[in-house]
Order: structure tokens, then sequence, then C-alpha cells
């Protein structure tokens, strides 16, 4: 299962040239809302692989890549599932890599079923549980980066520019009430 990573990092002088982060989810519609993890990694430069991996429909599959991650490089695994759930749990079952679990809003229950299941594993076997949708989606990505950057500091140094933008732009338009062209027009006439 060697894959080539989405966009290779570098870590100051090394290039990171295969997949530190595997996304990975119980189906194919799940990428709408799994397109957050991948979209956010590759602004932070993480190199990372995406698959469909059903614990329900593939159990053998989603074995072997959970098994075999680490031994391919691979140091964080986001999992995105609906309904049920188990994808997370089950990945976190078959390797001591850190597993984060993004729940996708299902029909039914918008979901809730989604986030109790992947935020009820039992002790011993750790998720750590995002946000149902898009939001858990970026926190994720954020989240593994931070994980990484401990090991790779140019991971490191660009999730820290992300929140320095992030700082800057609210601290660019403290007044929601003015459009941000207008503020910087307000801001020349003082």
């Amino acid at each position: 299962m060697k894959t080539k990573p989405k966009r290779p990092a570098t870590d100051g002088k090394v290039s990171i040239t295969h997949p530190l982060v595997g996304i990975i989810m119980g189906s194919g519609s799940d990428w709408d809302t799994m397109k957050f993890v991948s979209k956010t990694l590759k602004a932070l430069g993480v190199p990372h692989e995406t698959r469909v991996v059903s614990a329900h429909r593939t159990p053998d599959l989603l074995f072997e890549y959970a098994s075999h991650a680490e031994k391919r490089g691979i140091e964080v695994i986001i999992a995105g599932a609906g309904g049920a759930a188990h994808l997370p749990g089950m990945t976190a079952s078959k390797t001591v890599l850190p597993v984060l679990g993004v729940p996708v809003e299902s029909k039914a229950l918008k979901g809730l079923d989604s986030l109790l299941s992947i935020a009820q594993m039992p002790s011993g076997v750790p998720v750590g549980t995002l946000a149902i949708g898009r939001s858990g989606a970026v926190n994720a990505a954020l989240l593994a980066a931070a994980i990484l950057g401990a090991k790779h500091p140019a991971i490191r140094e660009a999730f820290r520019k992300l929140r320095a933008e992030q700082t800057g732009r609210v601290l660019a338009n403290p007044d929601p009430s003015i459009a941000p062209s207008s503020a910087k027009k307000k801001g020349k006439r003082a």
C-alpha cells in the first residue's frame, strides 16, 4: 500500500517525501467533510494520503492499513466516519499511532450518532474526537500539525504562521459592522 504524498514538505534541510498523515474515511461520500482535512494539511505543507477504508465493508483492508501505517512512515491517522462511526475506534485498536476521529454529519441524527460513537471509546483505546463536520475536519488537521510539529520544525513553524495570520485577520477588522475595505479607508482618515 505504498503511496505518494499529496505535497512534499521540508523539515529544516531534510525533505519529507512520504505521507506523515493518513486520512481515512468510511465511504466516498465522507469526502464532502474530509476534504477540509486535506485542504488544511496542504496549506500547512504536511504530506498526507487519503483512502476510503470501511470498518464494516472492508475490515481486512482497515486492519492492514492501520497495522502497517507506522512502518510506512505515517505518524498520525485522521479517520472520518458517519452513523455507527466504528472506523476511528477500530483503527486505534490496531495501531499505537495517534488517531483523531472526525464525526461526519449523518442524515438521521445530524452527526450526533457519529460523535457519540467516536467519543465513547473504552478506557485503553484512545481516539481524539473532534467536532461534527467541517470544523472538526479543519481542527483535526490543525491538531495533527501540532502533534507533528513536536518532531518536525518546518510543520511547527507553518502552524505558528497560520495562527499568527488568524490573529492578524481578527485584529485587522475589530468592528464587524464595518466592511474590511471600509475599515482601511476609515483608518487612513484618522
